[in-house]
């Protein structure tokens, strides 16, 4: 009896990831995160993040940490966006409402 010879597509398709459980990497992933409140803000803060809020200018490069979805998260890069009406910080293309902001650093040498 002669072999059939395996298509290229068959062939490539053995050596594709196998995954059983489809998410399972991003369930173990999310496991892995440690879930935070959001922070109360004294006052003294938010007279600190208010001077550094004054700081803020389209076009620069500014350092942003801020609360998103149960974690903190530090982003760097050009602000694209500072709109006081709406409350909208956005940095490339990432948007970050006011009330998120837990800290700003700007490059002030």
């Amino acid at each position: 009896m002669a072999r059939q010879k395996m298509s290229m597509d068959k062939r490539a398709a053995q050596f594709l990831p196998f995954q059983a459980v489809k998410g399972l990497d991003e369930a173990l992933r999310s496991k892995e995160k440690i879930v935070v409140e959001k922070p109360e803000y004294s006052e003294y803060m938010l007279e600190e993040l208010d001077k550094k809020m004054h700081e803020v200018r389209k076009g620069r490069i500014i350092t942003c940490i801020y609360y998103q979805k149960g974690e903190y998260i530090k982003l760097t890069g050009l602000v694209a966006r500072f709109d006081e009406v709406a409350r909208i910080l956005q940095i490339v293309n990432t948007k970050i409402e006011f009330d998120n902001i837990l800290d700003i650093i700007t490059d002030e040498r």
